[in-house]
């Protein structure tokens, strides 16, 4: 493709032509636009790159409207997505010509089109899918948020209670260590200065005898009869008779009176002294027993005895915290719980609205079956409750699409009893019933009538329009039933000039679409009756559908 521009009106558009003829690059080019992986070989030869531009009227709705104000996006009628793919394979993303990331332009993409292939039925084969499709007929989108954010408080609450569990496991050693060693410090009780004070006891106790002699002496040489209180009163009586007749006699005066104040302080003192010393009850060994304990509690603790009391407050401080730790612990523990039971009831309300849900929609689908020929097939929803350590953000249930397409067989996964081609019509079965609950806007159908035909092909093209008078259906097919029934028809062929291959589209009239359908019916040689059985496959078909969203 050199350069090509397509434009897809609402209702069936059907995309016809020869095997090869390169409708399978048209919806690779779509599928670009709309974020799916670049590769640098999708370049024509000769380019130095490859750009596709997907415009889409009218197709806003709720959920693309959060994920555009989520990411601070404008959300603007027409949206315009555009894809550049440069030869050394990087590529670029484009809202209305502003950049934005390539899986936020998936995301775009997802809200704006599925795909529906032949091998693959979006989503059918893969049963996670079957709830997604469940909860969307269900219209359960506010209560799966709800349910999703409850196991998302609840997995939080329980990963900081399992934190703080192991954290408490780890500690408990450590916990063991501070309640023993807290309690020898209250026992030990060491005191400001206490081993400096202790230390200078324990060298008075050891010269106690000297002491005492000393004190005694000094008792004798300052308050004996003519010791030096006695002469100094002497002196202060003798200077006192003649200190009037030279005053500088009477400083003198003073200062002895002084001296002997201070001889009769420090005698009362040595007695004070030596009486504590005689009347002291502490031994040398208790002494020696308490500096031994302080110094070995220091010891074990790597600090020095004038440490001991800061080491003692640091312990008490550390055994609070793991103290408390046991106490948030234990609130932890009621924060899950809490959190378990909320989660508990949304996702209850959440399965019970499934199970409502499940019984209606087989139903609907049932009643869809037999137009598709899939008359004697049964589809029945199931929705069970899963083991408690499968529980997440979807809920507690596992949903299953169950089928059977033969008469008296059981019921079983329906990926396991359907062919690809009756995959396809529940497929369509599904789409149909959820024209009106699902957001998305365009379907593409690639050949999923692919193996069946007659009136099997027309019921499938039936089904199709069906769809297409509530959203926008693109249909690669070769079947003329189903061609016949497109409101609008494009014809996909491949032309050759200098060498080089052309991939060309071009939108059919009426009686160019009579031609492209006897060419579907009659193969090689186009005849008048593969004319007239062409005519008669369109009738009246076609009408103009009513105005839905346009890409």
């Amino acid at each position: 493709i050199d350069k090509l521009t397509l434009s897809f009106e609402g209702g069936l558009n059907v995309l016809t032509g020869e095997t090869g003829a390169g409708k399978s690059i048209l919806l690779d080019a779509l599928s670009l636009a709309l974020g799916a992986r670049s590769d640098a070989g999708l370049i024509r030869a000769g380019a130095n790159q490859a750009s596709v531009t997907a415009i889409f009227s009218n197709a806003l709705h709720g959920d693309l409207n959060v994920l555009l104000e989520e990411q601070g996006l404008a959300a603007e009628d027409p949206l315009i997505l555009r894809r550049v793919i440069c030869k050394d394979g990087k590529s670029r993303a484009f809202l209305c010509d502003q950049p934005i990331g390539v899986s936020l332009l998936k995301q775009i993409g997802e809200c704006l089109l599925e795909v529906h292939g032949q091998f693959e039925t979006h989503g059918l084969l893969n049963a996670s899918n079957h709830r997604t499709i469940l909860d969307l007929y269900a219209g359960a989108g506010a209560l799966k948020k709800q349910t999703a954010k409850a196991f998302a408080d609840w997995h939080g609450a329980r990963a900081a209670y399992d934190e703080a569990l192991a954290l408490h496991e780890r500690t408990q050693n450590e916990e063991e260590f501070l309640k023993a060693a807290v309690a020898e410090l209250d026992d030990l009780a060491p005191q400001d200065k206490e081993t400096e004070l202790l230390a200078a006891q324990r060298t008075q106790l050891q010269h106690r005898e000297k002491i005492l002699d000393a004190i005694q002496t000094t008792e004798q040489a300052l308050g004996s009869y003519r010791g030096a209180a006695s002469q100094l009163a002497l002196a202060g009586k003798t200077l006192a008779r003649i200190a009037d007749k030279a005053p500088a006699l009477s400083e003198i005066l003073t200062v002895v009176d002084r001296a002997l104040n201070e001889t009769h302080e420090a005698t009362a003192q040595l007695a004070r002294f030596g009486s504590s010393i005689d009347n002291d009850g502490a031994s040398l060994d208790k002494i020696e027993e308490r500096l031994f304990k302080l110094r070995a509690v220091a010891r074990k603790h790597g600090h020095n005895t004038d440490d001991l009391i800061a080491v003692h407050e640091d312990l008490r401080a550390r055994l609070a915290l793991l103290t408390d730790q046991s106490g948030q612990l234990s609130a932890l523990s009621k924060a899950v719980s809490i959190a378990r039971a909320t989660y508990v009831k949304r996702a209850e309300e959440l399965s019970e609205k499934r199970q409502k849900a499940a019984e209606k929609l087989a139903k609907d689908i049932m009643r869809e079956l037999p137009p598709l020929k899939l008359e004697r097939a049964v589809f029945e929803p199931t929705v069970t409750r899963l083991e408690e350590n499968a529980w997440n953000g979807d809920g507690m249930d596992r949903i299953a699409f169950m089928a059977t397409t033969n008469v008296g067989h059981a019921l079983a996964p329906l990926a396991k009893v359907a062919s690809g081609g009756e995959l396809s019509r529940f497929m369509l079965a599904i789409k149909v019933v959820l024209s009106k609950a699902d957001p998305v806007p365009t379907l593409i159908f690639d050949e999923v009538d692919a193996g069946i035909g007659g009136a099997t092909a027309s019921a499938v093209g039936q089904r199709l329009a069906k769809l297409g008078r509530d959203v926008q259906v693109l249909v690669v097919t070769h079947s003329p039933q189903v061609a016949a029934l497109g409101g609008h028809h494009l014809r996909v062929s491949k032309s050759t000039k200098a060498q080089t291959t052309t991939t060309n589209v071009e939108p059919l009239s009426r009686d160019e679409r009579i031609e492209e359908i006897a060419r579907m019916l009659a193969g090689t040689a186009t005849t008048d009756a593969a004319r007239d059985a062409a005519r008669a496959l369109m009738g009246d078909h076609a009408p103009a559908p009513k105005k839905k969203a346009r890409a």
